[in-house]
């Protein structure tokens, strides 16, 4: 009789983790095990059998190799590798993420122009590339006021200036822009594997203009522009991520400058460490940190000042990542 020996497999560390490929990339995993007499390895991916057009295994007396040639996204999944020796069994589980980058944000708007300031708004993109965005990459180009601007010369990379990079929000405010020029705006998305190969442009260009003097004619009655407060861009529902912070906007328009209250389930949630509210030009923001099941429910903005009140809800759901 030949001594027997129980089959165990020997994951090598770097399979222990998520194991992340880029589109296109080769899957070559080599994963050793032992077993007397030689034990049967098998191979599945999500539970199911192996697509033989797609992976390929090779298996020997100490080990198995798993092959892909050219992975694509379609590979990511749960492999597990069995080892059976008569009622004898050992499994080894490795997750694989094959990504690739992301879309472009599906368009950005010019929201307003204030001083030397200008506010944009973007849109995420429909596609991450399969994992978490790293953020957002800003970008300004700019010609003197006049001066026509040739959108075919605003695609070359050497008038383009980056304001911000790997920024989180999907708005912003651009600073301290040259007084008699004019600028375009541009946002490229990023994730492990670099930035969006296209980036939306905005439509309108930001002039920046000098001051105007205001002179005041006696005599003339001043026009009352208060009002009571109006959402010009309400909250839009939200999915998100367990763990992954996330942000929900809305626009306020009031006169004199409203109180913005967040409520969760009709519950004030000011001082809560867990949020954060902010209020700049009309746009509200609510940060939800590193949410969880129980940040689940209705979000509710409302605006008060002394001529009324208005409020704005979204549902905010939260799922478990995959």
């Amino acid at each position: 009789m030949f001594p027997q020996e129980h089959p165990k497999i020997w994951l090598p560390r770097a399979l222990r983790q998520t194991y992340i490929r880029k589109v296109g990339d080769t899957v070559n995993l080599l994963i050793p095990f032992q077993g007397k007499p030689k034990p049967r390895a098998t191979w599945t991916c999500d539970g199911c059998a192996l697509d033989a057009s797609r992976v390929s295994v090779r298996n020997g007396e100490r080990d198995s190799i798993l092959f892909i040639r050219e992975a694509q996204r379609a590979d990511s999944g749960r492999y597990q590798l069995s080892v059976q020796l008569g009622e004898l069994e050992a499994t080894a589980t490795i997750d694989i993420l094959v990504i690739e980058r992301p879309g472009p944000p599906q368009s950005i708007k010019l929201v307003d122009v204030w001083g030397s300031n200008a506010i944009l708004e973007w849109t995420p993109p429909q596609d991450t590339g399969n994992v978490a965005l790293l953020g957002y990459t800003v970008q300004k180009a700019d010609t003197k006021s006049g001066v026509s601007l040739s959108w075919h010369l605003l695609g070359t990379r050497k008038l383009w200036f980056t304001v911000l990079e790997r920024y989180h929000r999907t708005s912003c405010t651009v600073s301290k822009l040259i007084v008699g020029n004019s600028y375009a705006f541009r946002v490229f998305a990023e994730n492990q594997c670099g930035l969006s190969e296209t980036a939306p442009i905005t439509a309108d260009l930001a002039h920046i203009q000098k001051a105007a003097t205001v002179y005041k004619t006696e005599g003339f009655a001043q026009r009352d522009f208060s009002e009571a407060p109006k959402f010009s861009q309400p909250l839009a529902d939200c999915i998100t991520v367990t763990g992954y912070d996330t942000q929900l906007f809305c626009c306020v328009r009031a006169s004199p400058k409203p109180k913005i209250i967040w409520l969760k389930n009709k519950i004030d949630i000011q001082g809560n460490p867990k949020y954060r509210a902010l209020t700049h030009l009309g746009i509200c923001s609510l940060e939800i940190r590193k949410p969880g099941p129980f940040d689940r429910g209705i979000c509710t903005c409302k605006a008060v000042n002394p001529l009324g009140e208005a409020s704005v809800d979204c549902r905010v759901d939260v799922k478990a990542p995959h």
